[in-house]
């Protein structure tokens, strides 16, 4: 079949894009809570139950002691004091009781109670005499005293759980407790993942990749958030992108399977068959939502099984199951959709968010101060470190223009409102032994993490001064007393106290294409009109180093193609020039061997982290200053190219 661009049915709100739907399956009774099943206890966690559970027996069903001691007539015991104690005959049987005055028979905990006694006298409060054949005590007891009376727990038909209620290992101890083997529970929606693409290769082919080949991962996400979510996900083999194959395994799918899922295919490219697909096997409802990252999501119904297109790139198709596949589980299944634990924050840097959508943008947040503090993670739809790194959502509404500085948000958290308050902020300078301090941190503190956001080292001054980080990193050489940070932090930082604490040396340089095949030497060499290079952004120390070697050298920067092609890591700056997007670039020796290229040295600096005295002292940041001193800590440090550990942990006091 000769490919044909599809294009957009429309481009409709996410409520609309959920109502079409929902009225499409309840048109054929499928918009409710699924059929029901048996389970045995054992496989029940986590399930939702389909019908009330009811008491089958009482809990207990006997009156029973509930401590070790003597079972007794209360009234007997009445009168007893320190001063007159009161006698008690000891008896192993009921005719002894009967022939007794005062009987008091032994029980454990949990033993049935004799049918003529109504207390229980601890075993510690009793003194026997004549050698054991009575007790003494100097204290009564109530009526039922340490006694748990038949029902006490449940009676039998009383109600247990109701339904729709999600099983937790609590509730299966009271359905065994009431006499049930089994419960009935929704049964899971069996749902398809059918990932579409000729470049996608799986995982176990990753050690062979070529150019244009494509991991398949999304069809991992997915299903993993079906299980989650309390549904039976079954990953399907990949298929090409041809159109009567793709037709042919959804169509399978819809007849197998409650809920199919077409990853990939959604957009309107010439390849893109899923809106066809679906038109041609039964009724296509959406194609195109406002909301972004996910804009392409289809919506549909085969017969009587709906099917999602889901969009390729990872967080979009992370936020489809998130905005479209957990409601509609939850629908199934009886139980309300996830409402995530929410805490308003500040935003940290304007965000421009397209009007016409709704935004879900991914933050990082920790509590810095008095505040917290969200901080906007990259926001392609293919960057899936934003999906690890993420610890929320910020919803942006239609019609917005986005967020200013300083704005409160509501954030939408994926963990622990508790993981915010230990979180440390780290803003400013990429450096790679950042990383390697926030894994350190999160081995010897588990309930600690470092999330470290890269704007530059003047931005990360900035976030200082803005209180919006715990710490900055930064490497800004004065080129007029060659003094590292110090000048800056005066500039940017008045009348704040702060505390500089060195992290590494390190060696800035070219990175160039393996073998160096243009023969570059130094800066003078980006004026050539064979060279392409890529930049580090504005505010940066590496840029702000760069601007210094041409204004020595007497290179304007406009001469240098390239210059104006920004990046903001050193590993982003060795991927474009791995990559081919450029020559060179200028970054750490680490990146350059990171990823197998050549090196040309052109100077050594200092990267410091610059702290604010009030948190240069608090807990939150005792465990990462200490990890400055670790020999473990120091030796990963120093394995890594260029690096020099011989000044870490000297401290600066302005």
């Amino acid at each position: 079949m000769k490919p044909t661009r599809s294009v957009y049915l429309e481009d409709i709100p996410l409520d609309e894009a959920r109502a079409r739907l929902a009225d499409a399956l309840a048109r054929i009774g499928r918009w409710g809570p699924r059929t029901a099943e048996a389970v045995s206890l054992a496989e029940a966690l986590g399930r939702v139950t389909a019908e009330p559970v009811w008491a089958r027996v009482s809990a207990p069903h006997y009156n029973a002691s509930a401590m070790d001691g003597y079972a007794v007539r209360a009234r007997d015991t009445e009168g007893a004091t320190e001063t007159s104690p009161i006698r008690l005959d000891v008896v192993l049987r009921d005719g002894e009781a009967q022939r007794a005055s005062r009987p008091a028979e032994p029980v454990n905990t949990g033993h049935p109670m004799p049918p003529w006694a109504n207390a229980v006298i601890m075993i510690e409060h009793v003194q026997p005499v004549d050698g054991g054949a009575g007790l003494e005590i100097r204290a009564p007891v109530a009526p039922w005293q340490h006694v748990r009376a038949m029902g006490e727990d449940m009676v039998a038909t009383e109600l247990v759980l109701p339904a729709n209620h999600l099983l937790r290992p609590v509730d299966l101890g009271a359905i065994a407790a009431s006499g049930h083997g089994s419960v009935r529970v929704r049964r899971k929606p069996c749902v398809a993942v059918i990932p579409t693409g000729s470049e996608l290769v799986t995982v176990e082919q990753a050690a062979h990749l070529r150019p244009g080949d494509v991991i398949e991962l999304n069809s991992l996400v997915l299903a993993a958030q079906v299980e989650t979510w309390g549904g039976r996900p079954t990953r399907l083999p990949i298929v090409a992108d041809d159109f009567e194959a793709i037709k042919t395994a959804v169509a399978k799918a819809a007849r197998d399977y409650d809920l199919v899922l077409v990853n990939a295919g959604s957009s309107a490219g010439t390849e893109d068959y899923t809106a066809r697909v679906i038109s041609e096997l039964g009724t296509l409802l959406v194609h195109g939502v406002a909301v972004r990252p996910g804009h392409p999501v289809i919506l549909g119904m085969v017969g009587e099984t709906p099917v999602i297109g889901v969009p390729g790139y990872p967080v979009s198709a992370a936020l489809t199951g998130e905005i479209f596949i957990e409601p509609l589980l939850a629908r199934w299944l009886g139980r309300q959709p996830i409402q995530p634990a929410t805490v308003k924050a500040t935003i940290s840097r304007k965000v421009q968010s397209p009007t016409g959508d709704d935004e879900y943008l991914r933050v990082t947040v920790g509590r810095v101060g008095t505040r917290t503090i969200a901080t906007p993670l990259s926001r392609g739809a293919g960057v899936i470190s934003s999906l690890v790194r993420a610890d929320g959502i910020v919803r942006i509404p239609r019609f917005s223009e986005g967020l200013n500085p300083g704005q409160e948000v509501t954030v939408e958290l994926y963990r622990q409102p508790e993981d915010i308050a230990n979180t440390i902020v780290v803003i400013g300078s990429h450096d790679m032994t950042l990383d390697l301090l926030a894994q350190f941190l999160a081995e010897a503190e588990p309930h600690r993490r470092l999330t470290s956001a890269h704007v530059g080292s003047v931005g990360g001054l900035i976030a200082l001064k803005r209180e919006e980080a715990h710490v900055a990193g930064a490497h800004l050489l004065d080129p007029r007393t060659g003094e590292y940070n110090l000048p800056y932090v005066t500039q940017y930082l008045p009348g704040v106290e702060v505390v500089l604490v060195t992290l590494v040396g390190r060696t800035q340089g070219l990175i160039l294409r393996k073998g160096n095949p243009k023969g570059l030497g130094g800066v003078e060499d980006l004026t050539r009109g064979d060279v392409l290079f890529v930049n580090r952004q504005r505010g940066s120390g590496t840029r702000l180093l760069l601007d210094h070697a041409l204004e020595r050298k007497g290179i304007a920067p406009a001469l240098i193609a390239g210059y104006d092609h920004e990046e903001y890591t050193h590993l982003a700056v060795a991927a474009a020039v791995a990559g081919g997007v450029a020559d060179c670039g200028l970054g750490v020796l680490a990146a350059a061997r990171a990823l197998d290229l050549d090196f040309v040295p052109l100077a050594d600096e200092r990267y410091d982290l610059v702290i604010p005295r009030a948190h240069y002292s608090s807990p939150l940041l005792a465990p990462l200053l200490s990890l400055l001193n670790d020999q473990a800590f120091r030796a990963a440090v120093g394995a890594l190219p260029g690096y020099d550990v011989r000044p870490m942990g000297n401290v600066i006091v302005p």
